[in-house]
């Protein structure tokens, strides 16, 4: 339920929350806490245990028993009370998740009876189709292990890399994480690559498969792990893909499976034995394997595979969706900044001085200053940043825009002005004329931003998306998150390039913006790719269209101010249920989120204005359900990608409300209030 009220017209009637100060204060405190010798902040970035799975199998050798005990605890940690795994913390139990946690569990040593394996089965036989019903992603997996043979799936053929460049089925048309996988998988399955648990292979599929037939593959049903559903182009393709299998030559199979082994190996070598993910470096350690049990690069991998783990006492030890230390960076550093001038002085308990130079040294050291692959890269690399660290050489537009963003708040905050924070080294016209050409690059024709690569396809090769559980995961395509991160960027840019590129860069506002107005629907929101959902990308939105330069009474901020009046809950806070990324429309949590009220605060301090009752009542709720450390509860799903996959960011409850109370004084001590205040203004 929305909270309505108007701001007062009396200025001297209004007073500024008054524990905002002590809440700002309190969370330095903790971000100070949470940095680490680097100078950097990273959370972690949770999802599924299916990442488990993959790190099982792509080892190809026992565990040694401290390891096989910490990665049984997280399955038992992560199990739901049906007794299966879901996709993500909040997830009911899907078969997708389940089937490979319990086919992940028996090579370690699980037996059939041990509780944690009968549970699953027992409760994977009561779902319609039971394992044969999971999606052709997870019917690859099941392939890969040996339990179902690689014909019921569906065909990844490596064939596709004999076409010409410029076909338009050609793996380089695809989004990076889909071709570096892609071309993986292709190997596997050219290979006809299975790993051998011994005789637990043959158990398994007993197991699985008793008493529901080890046949043909059933579609998964609505409800369950099925998302996208191909239409009659797909079925197609895939009929002649399975008729050319039956068909083919096995010598002509070598020439596309040698194409694909080098295309690993050059990830390999630029991207240094990392991956571009978590998913993908476990899939290439296995392409590795099946090519040479003795590869050169294969030993390197796997021991590079712990780059992608955290292990804990408590949860044992867990794969993780992605490493998260500059996008952690940036917003921390900026958070300890958000005050504003003064807040560089504020607080004598937090001192900034050395963390601050601490933070700015860090995103410094990771910026992709070279290119160690052998092949020229399809995307501008040099000079743009990453959403782990340098180790990467996979630039994304919004980690480039964040990056340049808090590196050039430090240089404000520690420049001329006898402030205490001694001034570090400055980010060089060089990095910033690199960082311009990786922000752009990845600017399509509408003017909205993607993440990874420049526009090789059009929307149109999602239509043939054979995962049946991702969506959007075919094509690069532009977001109103990536847009709003690199127009804040550009903003602060601008005054500090040539001649030359900042007319660049006021192109690319501008196509940015209109890109914006495009994506803004009829009741004023936004709808999100990156976070959950609606209230995420009112964040970035509002937050890009002020930086551009539009004015307050814009129709757009207009629109979305209303909508922020409009989603808000009755206790002042915002909520927003992950559903609502599967559905497609806002769905408030009855509670709201720390994370979640803030994005909506600070969309609210750039439309509304900081003295408006809504923000206000924001703040005022943020500073109570503040906790004695310093941080907001959390623990909750808050990101997402390819629309189906969720994710929770550890550290989004720390950094965020730290930059919506920080930012508050500051917005009002500089507001001008009207008789018309009432009314969205600006901060």
């Amino acid at each position: 339920m929305a909270t309505h009220g108007t701001a007062t017209d009396d200025p001297d009637a209004f007073t500024p929350v008054p524990g905002a100060h002590r809440a700002f204060d309190a969370a330095c405190r903790r971000l100070l806490a949470l940095q680490d010798e680097q100078g950097a902040w990273e959370g972690e970035m949770e999802w599924s245990t299916m990442i488990l799975f993959h790190y099982v199998i792509a080892l190809q050798r026992p565990a040694d028993e401290r390891a096989r005990q910490a990665t049984l605890r997280c399955y038992r940690a992560t199990r739901t009370p049906e007794g299966g795994w879901g996709m993500h913390p909040q997830a009911p139990p899907s078969p997708y998740a389940t089937t490979p946690a319990y086919v992940g569990l028996r090579p370690l040593g699980t037996e059939p009876g041990d509780p944690l394996a009968a549970g699953a089965r027992r409760w994977l036989h009561a779902q319609p189709g039971s394992c044969r019903a999971v999606p052709q992603w997870g019917f690859f997996w099941l392939a890969v292990q040996g339990v179902v043979p690689y014909r019921q799936g569906t065909p990844v053929p490596p064939r596709v890399m004999l076409l010409p460049r410029w076909a338009p089925l050609h793996p380089e048309r695809l989004l990076g994480w889909t071709r570096t996988l892609y071309q993986a998988m292709a190997y596997l399955y050219g290979a006809k690559f299975r790993a051998d648990p011994g005789p637990v292979t043959r158990d398994l599929r007993r197991e699985l498969f008793a008493g529901h037939g080890a046949g043909a593959r059933v579609p998964p049903g609505r409800g369950t792990d099925l998302y996208v559903t191909g239409g009659r182009a797909l079925r197609v393709l895939q009929g002649c893909l399975r008729g050319w299998e039956r068909v083919h030559s096995r010598r002509l199979r070598r020439v596309p499976l040698e194409r694909c082994h080098r295309a690993v190996v050059e990830e390999q070598h630029a991207s240094p034995h990392h991956g571009l993910s978590s998913v993908n470096a476990l899939v290439e350690c296995l392409v590795l394997f099946t090519r040479d049990r003795h590869h050169p690069l294969r030993d390197d991998a796997v021991a590079r595979l712990r780059y992608w783990c955290r292990q804990d006492g408590d949860r044992g030890l867990r794969g993780c969706g992605d490493r998260s230390a500059v996008r952690d960076t940036s917003f921390a550093t900026e958070a300890l900044l958000s005050a504003g001038p003064a807040g560089a002085d504020h607080g004598p308990e937090c001192r900034l001085g050395p963390a601050i130079n601490r933070a700015h040294a860090f995103p410094r050291q990771a910026r992709i200053t070279t290119y160690s692959g052998r092949v020229a890269p399809l995307r501008t690399v040099r000079h743009g940043w990453a959403f782990s660290d340098g180790h990467s050489r996979w630039p994304v537009s919004d980690c480039t825009a964040e990056a340049v963003g808090a590196l050039l708040r430090v240089q404000e905050a520690t420049g001329p002005g006898g402030r205490r924070i001694p001034a570090p080294a400055h980010l060089g016209r060089q990095a910033l004329h690199g960082a311009l050409n990786v922000m752009p690059d990845r600017q399509k024709p509408a003017g909205g931003l993607a993440t990874l690569d420049r526009r090789r396809a059009g929307t149109w090769l999602e239509a043939l998306n054979p995962t049946e559980m991702f969506a959007g995961c075919m094509t690069d395509t532009s977001s109103v998150e990536c847009t709003g991160f690199v127009l804040a960027a550009l903003s602060r840019m601008r005054p500090l390039l040539e001649p030359a590129a900042r007319h660049r860069a006021g192109q690319a506002t501008a196509r940015g913006v209109a890109y914006l107005r495009a994506r803004q629907h009829h009741d004023g929101s936004f709808g999100g790719t990156w976070g959950i959902n609606y209230t995420y990308a009112a964040f970035h939105a509002a937050r890009g269209l002020r930086a551009a330069g539009v004015a307050a009474d814009d129709p757009a901020p207009v629109a979305l101010a209303r909508w922020l009046t409009g989603s808000q809950l009755k206790d002042g806070s915002w909520g927003e249920d992950w559903r609502s990324c599967l559905e497609r429309r806002y769905l408030a949590l009855e509670e709201g989120l720390p994370e979640m009220a803030a994005w909506a605060v600070m969309a609210g301090l750039d439309t509304l204005g900081p003295r408006h009752p809504v923000v206000v009542n924001g703040i005022r709720r943020l500073c109570a359900r503040q906790q004695a450390d310093g941080s907001w509860a959390g623990g909750h799903v808050n990101g997402v990608f390819f629309t189906t996959m969720m994710l929770v960011y550890h550290l989004y409850p720390v950094y965020f409300p730290a930059l919506a109370v920080g930012r508050y004084p500051g917005a009002v001590a500089a507001s001008a209030p009207t008789a018309h205040e009432g009314t969205p203004g600006t901060a």
